[in-house]
Parts: structure tokens; sequence; C-alpha cells
């Protein structure tokens, strides 16, 4: 096995426990820990894709592109989760049913 092969097991291991954290946690905070995983796991493979075809820059840009969205998603979802702990006064996801302005 090779070291490419290596890291996109690695990437899919990351993936997948990335779903796995999003589908299993009731917490908010944890959810979006789950989705940054998964982010990660994206990154880790396009940037072996091309590392695999180096004529190809795409892997890198793509991979620069998800670490801005990442953090625009961090900055905009902590930011939600403040204002829902704020009103419900929890972050559990199955505790919060009220969805009015």
């Amino acid at each position: 096995m090779n070291e490419m092969q290596l890291l996109l097991g690695t990437g899919a291991f990351l993936f997948a426990a990335g779903l796995a954290v999003i589908v299993s946690k009731k917490n908010a905070v944890m959810v979006l820990m789950g989705i940054e995983l998964m982010l990660n796991a994206a990154n880790l493979n396009f940037i072996v894709f091309g590392r695999m075809h180096p004529e190809w820059h795409q892997g890198q840009f793509f991979a620069l592109f998800v670490i801005v969205l990442a953090a625009a998603e961090a900055a905009v979802g902590l930011a939600l989760i403040l204002r829902v702990y704020r009103y419900f006064r929890t972050v559990e996801l199955d505790k919060i049913n009220q969805m009015k302005g």
C-alpha cells in the first residue's frame, strides 16, 4: 500500500467519523465539530489528488476555498449557537422545539 492510498484511506476515515458524529450527537457544538472534521477530510483528499496529478492545481485551490468556507462556517455557526443558547438555555438539539420569530 503506497502513501497516496494511505492518505486517501485516512481522508475517508475522517469523513466517516465526522458523519458519525453528526448523526449520533445531540449537542450543537459537537455537530459543528463533525462538520469541521468532514471539511478537513475533504481538504486532505483534495491535496492528495493534487499530488497524484501535479499538472492539476485545482486540488490546492479547492482546499484553500474549503479552509475559507470552514472559517466562515465556524464563525456563523458559533454565533447561531450562542443565540439559540440565550433563547432556549440549552444547546441540545432535541430540546429546541420552537421555530418562531
